[in-house]
This record gives structure tokens, sequence and C-alpha cells, in this order.
């Protein structure tokens, strides 16, 4: 071959991608805490078993993209223990409290800095107490705080909407649990993916499928 001939054993490089946005959760630094999802107050709340099917798919997204996940519950000895088929998937036992915030529970935020969790997914009840005093007191912390809507939920829906809303403006990210779980899951193709999208595609309790939709993910 002539020296003057452009070689053909050049190598392509694709353009790297985008760095991965700060804003989202990864499962490296991210941890699933619910809040006092006790019997005794989900059958008060607003669409208590849709809640607990959101919990449930939360904990089960987390469990299959080890995601770290813990639960609280108030004051136990009056209001019980946590739904049973949300408890059998938390390994490590509840954290009770008195106080509403969840920021009483400080040995597990002192394991949480330990194991450099950044980011604190919150899910469910009640919004506008439990809930939201744990949102403000993790801000307050340092934490970048989630609150998944559809897995948390009050007696009356103004509570719940205005405690969102109040989250939210100071700096909670409001999101979902189907947002959350493909959030941590990042990618298709894998099969975790396969068993996020599952989850995905459960159907709400009572709801029936939507006639003619036959979408795949």
């Amino acid at each position: 071959m002539s020296d003057s001939q452009p070689s053909t054993n050049h190598v392509s490089h694709s353009p790297a991608p985008l760095p991965r946005s700060i804003d989202l959760m990864r499962p490296s630094d991210t941890a699933l805490l619910l809040i006092d999802a006790q019997e005794r107050l989900l059958n008060v709340v607003h669409e208590g078993p849709r809640i607990v099917w959101n919990c449930r798919r939360l904990l089960d997204g987390a469990n299959i993209l080890s995601v770290r996940t813990a639960v609280t519950e108030q004051y136990p000895e009056k209001l019980g223990p946590t739904e049973p088929s949300l408890a059998e998937r938390i390994a490590a036992p509840a954290h009770s409290k008195l106080a509403f915030s969840a920021g009483a529970c400080g040995e597990l935020f002192a394991q949480w800095r330990a194991e450099q969790v950044e980011r604190v997914l919150l899910c469910g009840i009640e919004t506008h107490v439990c809930v939201a005093q744990t949102a403000f007191d993790l801000l307050s912390a340092g934490y970048q705080v989630y609150v998944a809507a559809d897995a948390t939920g009050t007696r009356a829906r103004i509570d719940r909407d205005v405690a969102l809303r109040r989250m939210e403006s100071a700096g909670v990210t409001i999101t979902t649990t189907e947002a959350a779980l493909f959030e941590w899951c990042e990618r298709a193709g894998t099969p975790e993916f396969k068993q996020i999208s599952a989850l995905a595609k459960e159907l709400p309790p009572g709801d029936a499928p939507i006639v003619g939709f036959h979408a795949k993910r």
C-alpha cells in the first residue's frame, strides 16, 4: 500500500452520553423510607388500599434494584404494627417513634450517613403530619428529598393536597411510584427492567383493564 493512501484501520468513537442529572435518584445513594403505614391508620385514610399497593410496589422495586429500605411506626403500642404485606418486604425491624417526624430516629440516619445516602424517597401516611415533618427535617439535614404522591395519603384530601404543595415549595421533589421505579432502573434490556416493567403493568386495586389498551413496554 502506498504511503499516500489513507489508512482504513481507524477506530470510530461514539459520542459520550450526557452525564446523569443530579436531580435523578440512583440506587447507590438513595433510600426508601416507609412512614407509619399501620393498619389502624390505613383504615381511615382516603384510598388506603391504593396507598398500600403503591407502597408495596416501591418496596418490591427497591428490593429488585438494591435500594435501601426502612420503616417507621408511630406509637405502635396504640396504633398497631405496619400492614403485613408491607412489613414482610423490609428485613430490618421497624423504627418505633412518638415524635411525628422520622427525624427522631437518629440511629437510622446515622447509618444512612455512614453508607453515604444522599437522597430519601418518602411514602406512607399521613402526608400532612408525619410525612411532611419528616421531609422538612431531612431537607434541613442536607438530604435531597422526594415524595411519591400516589403512595401517601390523608383522611381529608385537602390536607394531602396542601401538604404536597407546601413540601414542593420548600424544595421537596414530588414524584410518583412508577416514575421512581423507572428512575431507579435507569435502562431497559436488563433482568431488573423486566421485573420493574411487570410492577408498572399491575392494575390498581379494584381496577379493570382499559378496553382496547394493549401497549407493551
